[in-house]
């Protein structure tokens, strides 16, 4: 196992109280921020398709039930969405899933982000960076338990040294899974040692969080899918002589975090459409 990623730390605390976030040796940076995350509610959707389109809606339930959303990154719906047919109303659920997007301060007092780079032996995304995470279970309360639990089955990460502060709205992966990004602080910088379980992550490593809202070492191309145009962003990224490309679900992703997180958009279009589920859509529908 190779881990580019540098010993640093977070202390144990009570997540459930907001008063007590922090440890005295914790940044103002760090708290201020905390604050700023727990206030975050995402943007209003679009409204949805009129009932009489038969090819599809345009979005799904928002995180907590109500109202309708569209899902950013790679641009599809949020699933659950309505289908209206001549016959029948059906819903398109696909599988939930989360991703924790670990923050904690560097060296020059920047915001930098834990990531992985996925086993090359695994089924699918072999050999890609990732935030940690994955599919929910039976026993996860909410999308912070799934997150956090599969940090510390991936990465040796403890949830009790992560203070969840925030949820973002929900992406759709290529394979067509409900992906909710939950924002971790993790204020101290000794408690975490890097442990990667080798059956899921050959890499354990950190960047900066506001390079993904920057030009430089970004591009992107456009895609289509299923009649659809979106597009794709790719990041090049190198630390410790070691190359790392971010993409797809997971550069969308982090450019939506850092755009809250540091409150601007990124540089560059980040070209997000609303997408229509068609009616006859299924889990083998895979974004291209």
């Amino acid at each position: 196992m190779n881990s580019a990623f540098r010993r640093r730390a977070s202390i144990p605390m009570a997540a459930t109280d907001p008063h007590n976030l922090f440890a005295a040796d914790s940044s103002d940076r760090l708290r201020r921020l905390a604050q700023q995350l727990r206030l975050y509610k995402p943007p209003p959707s679009p409204p949805s398709s009129s009932d009489d389109e038969s090819d599809g809606v345009s979005a799904a339930a928002a995180i907590g039930g109500g109202g309708n959303r569209s899902i950013p990154g790679m641009g599809v719906p949020e699933s659950a969405a309505t289908t209206i047919t001549r016959s029948k109303v059906t819903r398109f659920r696909p599988k939930r899933a989360a991703v924790l997007i670990c923050l904690y301060e560097g060296e020059s007092g920047e915001f930098r982000v834990i990531l992985t780079k996925r086993s090359s032996n695994l089924s699918t995304h072999s050999g890609e960076v990732s935030l940690p995470g994955g599919k929910a279970e039976e026993g996860d309360v909410d999308d912070a338990a799934t997150a956090t639990r599969e940090a510390k089955e991936e990465i040796g990460l403890d949830p009790s040294i992560v203070t969840v502060v925030s949820v973002l709205e929900p992406f759709l992966s290529k394979h067509l899974l409900r992906v909710v990004p939950v924002i971790g602080l993790l204020p101290n910088k000794q408690a975490f040692q890097p442990v990667a379980n080798v059956a899921e992550v050959d890499a354990i490593f950190d960047a900066p969080l506001e390079m993904f809202l920057k030009d430089e070492n970004h591009r992107s191309e456009e895609r289509e899918w299923m009649g659809m145009h979106y597009v794709v962003h790719y990041f090049d990224y190198e630390t410790e002589d070691k190359k790392f490309l971010i993409w797809g679900l997971t550069a969308g992703i982090l450019i939506r975090a850092a755009s809250v997180v540091y409150q601007r958009p990124p540089a560059f279009p980040e070209q997000n459409p609303i997408f229509k589920i068609p009616g006859n859509i299924t889990g083998e529908n895979l974004l291209p």
